[in-house]
């Protein structure tokens, strides 16, 4: 049997209107009981956020999430969409999503008197009943609840004429889902023409007696900051939601590692195989774990997950050019590689210049030699690489850079005393381009703690 198309046929369908708070909530319930996730994609807020998520849900909650940039917010938000019925019945035509049933606005009051069980039904998908907006100081009441229409002005209609009206953004997302990305930005007058919407869910326009009694659940998003900070948000809007969600960056580096292979873009491949040792994908997410708490970079604006995965995706970019340029049949990323990260991670941080002023470049350099130390120490004891020092310490030089053939790392592997043995503890002596990797990693691993000179030319390095 088909949807129904009138009315009549929705009456008799037996069909029943539950408010957008009723339907998430029902459809939560549902995804409870069957054990199913809220968020499925979003990692490591599955204790901290989504509980408080749900909770504000069940309670029919208007909610505002706090975070940093990068945090997954907008994600979180549009998320609420899949709590949604797949489609809900409207009148045809009707710019407010009126309920067959139930009509609010003027034209869908006007139908239903007109021409009663024949009032044609449409039906809309839940990815229709969603409305967003990026809050910036030049939007108005006009787009988000409604202002005068001159055109229909013009074509005759009088001022005092109701349906000169024509509906902003939220009285159209009606029975659905609206957001306000960056909250605190839109000016103080916009932000008091929401009070009536968040509190007695009706709209005003101008000076006519219109009350729209609106079901839509009204979500925003901000940075903390901005939010907490005198005169970018009016006290009276912040009462009226009752419920704050805080989110957080990954907490662990595992997590940072999983969001970074989740997100990282696929995209069509080369012919070229890419392996990403287990030792790059840890310094890639220190290198972000360390931004965090570097007191070179603002923290109040933070440093998003977005650099992790630019990061990740940059390296696996070079190791796979590379192979491509020598020939290789195996793309490894490798330490030589990490100066690419300048250009992924530059934009996404801010710079505190309470000392001496410095490049960006340098202090991205700093977290870097920063992460592969750490790592490096987590893999080897102090004492663990004597025998590679004491090989060096008896002449041996070594050249790398993000050029050299892999095969050449093999030259002489095994006459430098321990290092075949470091890299199989590394388990990377599969191929010559792992070898490379892992080389390089024991290097670097060992200037940073003051057992090797390093020597720096274009774009090759040597060890001695």
């Amino acid at each position: 049997m088909g949807r129904p198309r009138t009315l009549g046929e929705l009456r008799e369908s037996g069909y029943r209107t539950r408010s957008v708070r009723e339907e998430l909530r029902a459809n939560l319930v549902e995804r409870v009981q069957r054990g199913e996730a809220l968020f499925p994609d979003m990692i490591g807020y599955d204790h901290t956020v989504v509980p408080p998520v749900e909770n504000a849900i069940m309670a029919g909650h208007d909610m505002i999430f706090l975070g940093e940039r990068g945090q997954g917010k907008s994600r979180m938000i549009r998320g609420l969409v899949r709590l949604l019925d797949e489609e809900v019945p409207i009148i045809e035509g009707s710019e407010t999503n009126d309920d067959p049933t139930a009509p609010i606005s003027p034209y869908g009051r006007e139908r239903v008197r007109e021409l009663g069980d024949a009032t044609p039904v449409a039906w809309v998908g839940r990815e229709e009943r969603y409305g967003e907006k990026l809050g910036t100081p030049d939007v108005t009441i006009a787009d988000l609840i409604g202002e005068i229409d001159p055109i229909k002005v013009a074509e005759g209609r009088y001022l005092a004429d109701v349906f000169t009206i024509h509906y902003g953004l939220i009285p159209r997302t009606t029975r659905g889902i609206f957001c306000i990305n960056e909250l605190p930005d839109l000016p103080e007058k916009v932000q008091v023409g929401l009070f009536n919407i968040l509190e007695e869910r009706d709209i005003q326009v101008k000076g006519f007696k219109v009350r729209l009694p609106l079901d839509v659940l009204v979500v925003a998003s901000a940075n903390p900051e901005d939010y907490t900070r005198r005169g970018r948000i009016i006290t009276p809007l912040k009462d009226r939601y009752q419920a704050q969600i805080r989110t957080h960056y990954p907490e662990t580096r595992e997590l940072e590692i999983q969001v970074m292979e989740q997100e990282r873009r696929r995209l069509e491949a080369s012919g070229t195989d890419v392996y990403v040792p287990p030792f790059i994908r840890e310094v890639v997410a220190e290198v972000t774990l360390q931004a965090r708490q570097s007191p070179d970079v603002n923290q109040s604006s933070g440093v998003s997950v977005r650099a992790s995965i630019a990061s990740y995706e940059t390296l696996i970019a070079a190791a796979e050019k590379r192979a491509l340029l020598l020939g290789e049949p195996e793309g490894v990323p490798r330490i030589s590689d990490l100066s690419a990260l300048g250009a992924s991670v530059t934009g996404k941080i801010e710079l505190e210049y309470a000392g001496t002023d410095q490049p960006e470049g340098e202090i991205v350099s700093k977290l870097i030699r920063r992460a592969v130390k750490l790592v490096f120490d987590e893999r080897f004891g102090p004492d663990e690489l004597e025998p590679v020092v004491g090989a060096f310490q008896d002449g041996w030089k070594v050249e790398v850079g993000d050029r050299i053939a892999s095969a050449e790392y093999l030259d002489g592997l095994d006459q430098i005393t321990g290092m075949r043995t470091a890299i199989e503890k590394l388990g990377e002596d599969k191929s010559p381009a792992r070898i490379a990797s892992a080389a390089e990693f024991i290097l670097e691993g060992l200037h940073l703690s003051n057992r090797l000179n390093k020597e720096v030319a274009g774009r090759r390095v040597l060890y001695r």
